[in-house]
């Protein structure tokens, strides 16, 4: 059978993401499982134009295919029930696996994983936030500093059963200012790889290209210009960036 055309073919709704900040659906296009959000359903926020943060995750997805690590799985924008909205494909996660924990603070792995912060939990237990020191998280955290992702909780990373990593719910992104929370801290002032270096230099010279056509019709030529210079910035200090300004470092909640 060949498959749906993903844009034209109907998009039916089959249940309701309730967690969500945001109006988020499930849904197939034929028999492909998807996401959908619709433009109508975003919340109003202080600090982003309303009536964005589709165009936003769209633009994350392009600038992951950039990269070339497929940290978003495929996104685009088409009408649905409720209107325009992003569509992404709908990802199966491997639940016997987490990228990120909470544990506590004398259960620390001492191989494999990054401590990030400790804190009390709702009893007054010490715990820590880890997440594990992995390439493929690595790549994520690379890509989150570009993207300026303001949102990366512990649950917006999905552990594939094939040890792969994808990125979900990125509306919250491309900001002109600085806007990174993130719990992917564990690799503060550590060099680039060679590879993480040629991933950020693919991105700068497809901003010179088709990425930067692209980008121009979702997102402002103020935060397409400070995503050039963010690649810039961190191609030229070669190393993860530490926490700064009076922003927190991590979302809330972590998870």
């Amino acid at each position: 059978m060949p498959a749906p055309d993903l844009v034209n073919t109907e998009l039916t709704l089959t249940g309701r993401i309730t967690t969500a900040s945001n109006t988020t659906f499930l849904g197939s296009i034929g028999d492909v499982m998807v996401v959908y959000k619709p433009i109508a359903g975003e919340s109003p926020l202080w600090d982003f134009p309303h009536g964005t943060l589709a165009h936003r995750e769209v633009a994350a997805y392009l600038v992951s295919q950039a990269f070339g690590w497929d940290v978003v799985p495929r996104t685009w924008l088409r009408d649905g029930p409720m209107g325009e909205g992003m569509v992404q494909l709908w990802q199966e996660q491997d639940h016997a696996q987490s990228a990120v924990d909470l544990v506590a603070t004398d259960r620390v792995p001492e191989t494999g994983w990054k401590h990030v912060l400790e804190g009390r939990d709702e009893n007054g237990r010490m715990v820590a936030l880890i997440h594990e020191d992995s390439p493929a998280l690595r790549r994520m955290a690379v890509f989150d500093i570009i993207v300026n992702n303001a949102d990366r909780k512990g649950d917006h990373i999905l552990a594939m059963t094939d040890g792969h990593r994808h990125g979900v719910d990125h509306g919250l992104t491309f900001h002109p200012a600085h806007k990174l929370r993130t719990v992917l801290w564990g690799w503060l002032g550590d060099a680039l790889t060679s590879e993480e270096r040629d991933g950020i230099d693919r991105v700068s010279e497809g901003l010179n290209g088709g990425l930067g056509r692209n980008l121009a019709d979702l997102l402002s030529a103020e935060e397409i210009a400070a995503l050039a210079a963010r690649c810039a910035r961190l191609r030229l200090a070669g190393r993860f960036p530490a926490p700064r300004g009076e922003m927190p470092a991590v979302p809330w909640p972590l998870f």
